[in-house]
């Protein structure tokens, strides 16, 4: 961020939710709109060559697609944090998306009040993964072939807590939750959390999620639908 300024790309291939977004956004002192996106193409561009902190990525949109252009964008800039614009129609674009190092979803029906709180949290490091996109996104892991629920054997580089703040963590927990739930602080839970993403190599607590259902670590019945693993 430039000071306390969030910089934000939106890339969107429908006019009318683009200005929508930018309408809303605009209004606020510390998010700028630093450019908009037709098309995955574009956005990638744009992406590259604005290094925004935020980008505001549909998921559906004509050529290279939102999935694709994530990957793209997070392959030459880690400082840009994407977040997927859906519907609730979700499909297996979610779980490609968070494969592909999104931070999280939104809704295209969240409130004014919450988009805004978004960029602020996604810009500040962390997840946007709703419980209702959480139990969505599961579901379709669950039903995908047997091949891709392989042991990974990177579970074995983790700690008995780590696995277990792990396990919690694809409940759909906050770290407060986890703390509570393993009677541990949650600046402790914090740092095992970073010890997990470090140790599996991955982005953010998304891709642990991801990751947890992928290896078979977690099961389908153990979310925690209550909860908002921002």
């Amino acid at each position: 961020m430039t000071g306390t300024t969030i910089t934000l790309l939106i890339a969107d291939d429908h006019p009318l939710a683009r200005s929508g977004l930018a309408a809303i956004l605009a209004e606020e002192p510390d998010i700028e709109i630093v450019g908009q996106a037709s098309d995955g193409d574009e956005a990638v561009l744009l992406a590259q060559r604005l290094r925004p902190d935020v980008v505001f990525m549909d998921v559906r949109m004509p050529g290279v697609n939102g999935v694709e252009a994530t990957r793209r964008i997070l392959a030459t800039t880690e400082r840009t944090r994407v977040v997927m614009l859906t519907t609730f129609d979700l499909d297996e674009h979610v779980y490609d998306a968070l494969r592909a190092g999104a931070a999280g979803f939104l809704l295209k029906d969240t409130p004014p009040d919450q988009l805004c709180d978004a960029v602020r949290r996604c810009a500040a490091g962390e997840t946007m993964l709703s419980p209702p996109v959480l139990a969505r996104m599961v579901d379709k892991l669950v039903a995908l072939p047997p091949a891709r629920h392989a042991p990974d054997s990177r579970l074995a580089d983790l700690t008995e807590r780590e696995t277990e703040v792990l396990t919690h963590l694809a409940r759909g927990m906050s770290n407060a939750e986890v703390g509570r739930a393993l009677f541990l602080s949650e600046a402790t839970v914090k740092t095992h959390v970073g010890r997990v993403l470090t140790k599996l190599g991955l982005r953010d607590r998304v891709q642990a999620v991801v990751f947890a259902y992928e290896s078979g670590l977690a099961t389908p019945g153990s979310r925690h639908s209550d909860a908002d693993p921002g």
